[in-house]
C-alpha cells in the first residue's frame, strides 16, 4: 500500500507494479521449464568419405579471373578480353573434371552484376565445373 505525505487526501496516482513482476516471474519460470523439452532432434545421414578413392596427388593450379567495376578482366593477372576468356574457359571446361582446375572470380564492390553473370554464363556454356568466389 503506498503511503502519501501530501495533506490532500485524494487518491494515489503511483501505479503499482508489484503484480506485474509477479507475471513476468511466472512467466519467466515457465518459460525456462518448457525451452529445454522444446529442442528437435534432426537425424541427418551424412555422406561418409570412400577409403578407396584417393584425393589427387598434384591438383592443377587455380586460375584468378578479376573482373573490374567497367568490365575489364584480368586471367591470372594478365589483361583479357571477351574472345581471350571465351578461350580460356572453352581450354579449362574441356578437360576432365578431376583434371579441371578452379576458376576464382574475384570482383570489386561497384562491379555490375551483370559482367559477373556473363562471365558465368560464358563458364557454364564451356562446361567449367570448378568454380569459387573471392572477396
Amino acid at each position: 500500500m503506498a503511503m502519501s505525505t501530501k495533506s490532500g487526501g485524494g487518491p494515489v496516482a503511483d501505479i503499482n507494479i508489484t503484480p506485474l513482476i509477479d507475471v513476468m516471474l511466472v512467466l519467466l519460470v515457465i518459460f525456462m521449464i518448457t525451452a529445454p523439452l522444446v529442442q528437435h532432434n534432426i537425424k541427418i545421414d551424412l555422406p561418409q568419405p570412400n577409403p578407396n578413392v584417393k584425393p589427387p596427388e598434384n591438383p592443377p593450379s587455380p586460375h584468378t579471373l578479376f573482373i573490374q567495376a567497367d568490365g575489364a578482366m584480368t586471367w591470372d593477372g594478365v589483361p583479357i578480353g571477351n574472345i581471350d576468356l571465351q578461350a580460356q574457359l572453352a581450354t579449362v571446361g574441356a578437360k576432365p573434371l578431376d583434371q579441371q582446375p578452379q576458376v576464382h572470380i574475384k570482383a570489386t564492390d561497384n562491379t555490375q552484376y551483370n559482367y559477373l553473370a556473363e562471365v558465368m554464363a560464358e563458364a557454364r556454356r564451356y562446361n567449367v565445373q570448378k568454380i569459387g568466389f573471392e572477396k
